[in-house]
């Protein structure tokens, strides 16, 4: 059988479709922590600044605060860690804008200065997956620092105002794990047994072609479970929850594996019931004679790729960071707009894992803003009749922004941007118009040249990486294969296989999307992916019927029946 014929795929103007760009998505299910989480740590420092005459300050105590945005996906003790990384890159990258800024007032190194700096974050917050709103808080921190004039004496003082605001934002990031210990483990695994459950209830509809994006999603959800489930520590008080949570998982990596055999019902049902804070269900699953379930031992020995090695791949979404944020800022100089960082963040804002979706994005935030643009002429009478009423204002659409922006990107901006306007005026009030047409200018500018920089900054290695994620898939095939004609298999070492090959095969899934919305690359070996995906998880499915009968070591009996 030939490999595959490479196809091009689909081309350039079919992919600037505005189908579906704005199209409003149902909100996340935890959208109100973020927005509650971010009012707490913004609304205390701000107050106290108002009540001290220095609201002036402000955008100091903002750097730390808006740290409270992150990680609320993650178990409480991988929360601690990220939160504290971030307040540390907060500061780092707000260190290296002001010292900047008292060194020079040259407008195009203090652009330049801010086009490097974005890349980097942008860089950094892939590479280790920090989450939403990744790279564009830092960046917008950073690059507004650069145009405020500073003497390196103040340096110090507003460096201990950021650091301070983000220790309450860790406070405010931490304050629910007393209440609910266990809430992003739980709301992780009952988001992967939902995932499977909507892909066992639609096998048998179509073609198993139909239901590909399904199946995806349902691997993807079960990987980010078990990334959560094993950033817990696996002995003491939490050991417990941990191990039942991870039965959950692997009922619905049976359900991806064997959707013909599940009940999609009970999976929902088992979802449910995670909801809350009450007891985790039973799966019927026979314990192990360890605490630890078969397989996962193996997941925890395989480390994560040292930081460089992550960072490589990364390299021509940096390259196009920094061109675009650099030509973003010099066309507003050029323009004679007095803040060029706002078509600085604007371009910084648009890059996305490939340039199809770096193109809904830059169609998002131009309407996004233009129609935040008009909610802050609405809004500025208010707001300028006093600063207590300035603070409340920004406070409402700090808390609108992060409720909406699960919704789709465009909606949360409308908040975003009147927001940031009302903050440039914590310094004192300004003409509302100018300030409309410089941020108006600036959105465009900053998302037309950003999108050019990304076409013309080419990611000629995707095509490679689909060729690597391909051989990878076939060698973790190939290795369940090899188990699976064994006799009797060692079930450790045939669970390890089995995590390994689904892990194998979501990440080549991710690998081809990602090169697919690419558009200059080499053409891609679409018939080898197909292939392999398909030999894959029938070697998948094999697994679970194979684990599904084989004899239970505590009991000495077979296990339960593979459907949930």
């Amino acid at each position: 059988m030939s490999s595959a014929t490479p196809t091009s795929g689909t081309s350039p103007a079919r992919r600037l479709s505005l189908a579906g760009v704005l199209r409003l998505r149902r909100p996340s299910e935890i959208w109100f922590k973020p927005a509650l989480s971010s009012v707490a740590a913004v609304a205390p420092p701000n107050l106290l600044l108002l009540a001290l005459g220095r609201l002036d300050l402000a955008m100091y105590t903002m750097a730390g605060s808006l740290c409270a945005l992150y990680a609320h996906n993650r178990p409480y003790a991988a929360r601690a860690r990220t939160l504290a990384w971030v307040v540390l890159g907060m500061i780092g990258g707000l260190a290296v804008a002001l010292v900047t800024a008292s060194l020079t007032r040259d407008a195009v190194v203090l652009v330049t200065v801010g086009a490097l700096l974005a890349a980097v974050q942008k860089a950094l917050c892939d590479a280790t997956r920090v989450g939403p709103p990744g790279n564009v808080v830092l960046t917008f921190i950073s690059s507004a620092a650069l145009f405020v004039p500073q003497t390196l004496g103040q340096i110090p003082g507003h460096l201990a105002l950021a650091a301070a605001a983000g220790v309450w934002a860790w406070l405010v990031g931490m304050a629910p794990a007393p209440v609910r210990p266990h809430g992003p483990e739980r709301r992780a695994t009952a988001q992967a047994l939902n995932a499977a459950a909507a892909y066992a209830a639609a096998h048998g509809t179509g073609a198993d072609e139909d239901h590909a994006p399904a199946r995806a999603a349902g691997y993807a959800a079960v990987q980010a479970a078990w990334q959560t489930l094993l950033a817990l520590p696996s002995t003491g008080a939490r050991a417990a929850t941990r191990h039942a949570l991870e039965r959950l998982v692997v009922r619905a990596e049976v359900a991806l594996a064997a959707p013909a055999d599940t009940d999609p019902e009970r999976l929902r049902a088992w979802a449910h019931a995670l909801r809350g804070a009450g007891r985790i269900p039973r799966t019927g699953d026979a314990p192990a004679d360890t605490d630890e379930l078969l397989g996962v031992e193996a997941e925890l020995a395989a480390r994560p790729a040292p930081l460089w090695r992550r960072l490589g791949p990364l390299a021509p979404l940096a390259a196009r960071t920094a061109l675009g944020c650099a030509l973003a800022g010099y066309a507003s100089l050029a323009l004679g707009i007095g803040r060029p960082y706002w078509a600085l963040v604007t371009a910084a804002a648009l890059y996305q894992a490939n340039l199809t979706l770096t193109w809904s994005r830059a169609v998002q935030r131009v309407v996004g803003n233009l129609a935040g643009v008009l909610l802050f002429a609405a809004i500025a009478p208010l707001a300028h009749l006093g600063q207590a009423l300035l603070v409340l204002c920004c406070l409402a659409l700090n808390f609108g922004a992060e409720a909406l922006i699960t919704r789709n990107y465009w909606l949360g901006s409308v908040c975003v941007t009147p927001m940031a306007l009302l903050v440039t005026e914590f310094a004192g009030y300004q003409a509302t118009g100018d300030l409309m047409t410089e941020r108006a200018v600036d959105t465009v500018v900053g998302a037309l040249v950003g999108f050019l920089a990304a076409v013309v900054v080419t990611n000629r290695r995707a095509g490679s990486r689909v060729e690597g994620a391909v051989t990878a898939a076939d060698r973790a095939r190939e290795r369940a294969a090899r188990l699976l004609a064994e006799p009797a298999p060692a079930p450790a070492a045939l669970e390890a296989a089995r995590r390994g090959l689904a892990a194998a095969l979501t990440d080549l899934r991710a690998t081809a999307d990602g090169a697919a919305g690419e558009w200059w690359g080499r053409a891609l070996p679409q018939e080898r992916v197909v292939l392999a995906e398909r030999s894959g998880h029938r070697t998948l499915a094999e697994a679970v019927r194979r684990q599904a009968v084989r004899p239970d070591r505590d009991a000495g009996t077979r296990t339960e029946d593979v459907r949930p």
